[in-house]
């Protein structure tokens, strides 16, 4: 009977230390985020935004106000880019960014 109680409680220390420690190290994802600011009235289709010559998406364009709920951002790379935003096909904004680790930058539209 003793060595039942033995084993019993030999088994569950070695069922319990077998977890092991386990550590996570996580810094700041390479991202960065764009925010269109100009009338939504006459945006009101968005714009089309094109990074590095890269395929066009579709952006919102929201007011600048202050209290005003931050707007939907679209995440780039971090770096140097090159933008281009057009609105019904024409050029409207084109310019050379360069953007850091976590910054949002507002791109102000005529």
């Amino acid at each position: 009977m003793n060595n039942l109680k033995y084993i019993t409680v030999l088994i569950l220390l070695i069922l319990t230390s077998c977890g092991g420690t386990k550590t996570a190290s996580r810094g700041l994802t390479n991202e960065s985020y764009l925010e269109f600011i100009g009338k939504p009235s006459y945006y009101s289709e968005g714009v089309q935004v094109v990074v590095d010559e890269n395929i066009p998406f579709v952006a919102k364009v929201y007011n600048d106000r202050v209290g005003r709920l931050r707007g939907e951002v679209y995440a780039i790379s971090t770096g140097s880019h090159n933008l281009k935003v057009y609105f019904e096909n024409k050029l409207i904004y084109n310019k050379q960014i360069f953007i850091t680790t976590q910054e949002s930058k507002k791109i102000i539209l005529p």
